[in-house]
């Protein structure tokens, strides 16, 4: 199955635990791509039973489950692949631990690209391309953005602050999609704001 990343999905929690799954069951069913579980303050055991509970929706929708970081969950869950950051294990260890699950692997430099994809990477995750309070970082730029989708032949998403708004400024930088987080998990309305996305995504990679 080829891998589709035009509209990733990564998750963050806001409300109640019903809320959060519902968020995610209406933006499988109105058009995301894929879906990244990121949980980066559960236990291993609340973890795990999230997973379990978000893998039961995205194989609803037939879309890919992409755990964050956590290489065993994504083992103990039979997730679609498992995606890694730059204070996590070798690229080669991860590639090794999955087999031929997806790894996708987090690059704010050429040569950090270079190395995943020489290890084994099969999608590349770059940014925060603008501020967010999800990371604390300085913002990636466009042109290191722009360099790595010409060197690499992995598909790249351009992730970290992105927003419906913003979606224009990556029509010609190459990439295969954007990431998204609060811009869909607080949405007012889930459904409309997915298909919004969906469209102007459409409409650039048309051009």
């Amino acid at each position: 199955m080829k891998l589709d990343v035009s509209l990733y999905l990564v998750t963050q929690r806001y409300g109640s635990e019903a809320e959060f799954l519902q968020t995610i069951e209406e933006a499988c069913q109105n058009g995301v791509t894929l879906v990244q579980l990121r949980e980066k303050k559960l236990s291993t055991h609340d973890f795990y039973h999230t997973a379990l509970q978000v893998k039961k929706i995205t194989d609803r929708y037939q879309l890919p489950l992409i755990i964050n970081d956590r290489v065993d969950i994504c083992l103990a869950v039979d997730a679609a692949g498992v995606h890694i950051g730059d204070d996590e294990l070798p690229v080669a260890v991860v590639r090794k631990l999955i087999g031929k699950k997806y790894l996708g692997v987090s690059a704010k430099t050429l040569a950090r690209a270079r190395e995943a994809e020489e290890q084994g990477a099969d999608y590349l995750g770059v940014g925060a391309m603008f501020p967010t309070k999800t990371k604390d970082a300085q913002p990636t730029s466009l042109a290191t953005l722009k360099a790595i989708t010409s060197a690499i032949p992995l598909p790249v998403v351009a992730i970290g602050g992105i927003t419906e708004e913003r979606l224009e400024v990556f029509a010609d930088t190459g990439v295969a999609g954007v990431a998204v987080v609060s811009e869909i998990m607080q949405a007012d309305s889930v459904a409309d704001k997915v298909k919004e996305m969906r469209q102007k995504i459409a409409a650039w990679e048309e051009k």
